[in-house]
């Protein structure tokens, strides 16, 4: 599956900052291509971080890495990339809003 074609049908893919990719290893044990699973894999769960979003828009990404590790990744795009800018493990409050959307992706 592509990186959400169903939210942002123009994305071509990732851009870095050195600074994120290191800070998330170290602060929160995520690595960056952790970081870009959440991405590809489905069910995810894209809401606005309105908090934040004074200089850019930015949104938050719920969803699972490969190995079905639970992921929160706070994003901007930048043209036609996603810049992520901070990921780790979802809070308890996420993993319930997370739950009901692959409970509602799993009924039929």
């Amino acid at each position: 599956m592509g990186l959400l074609p169903e939210y942002f049908p123009d994305l071509t893919g990732f851009q870095w900052d050195a600074g994120n990719s290191e800070k998330n290893w170290l602060a929160h044990d995520v690595t960056q291509a952790e970081t870009e699973q959440v991405f590809f894999n489905r069910p995810v769960l894209i809401m606005p971080d309105a908090a934040h979003s004074q200089v850019e828009v930015r949104h938050y990404i719920l969803g699972r890495t490969s190995t079905g590790r639970r992921r929160t990744v706070v994003f901007t795009i930048r043209e036609s990339l996603v810049r992520p800018i901070m990921a780790r493990d979802m809070s308890r409050r996420e993993r319930g809003l997370y739950a009901e959307q692959e409970n509602a992706e799993e009924a039929p």
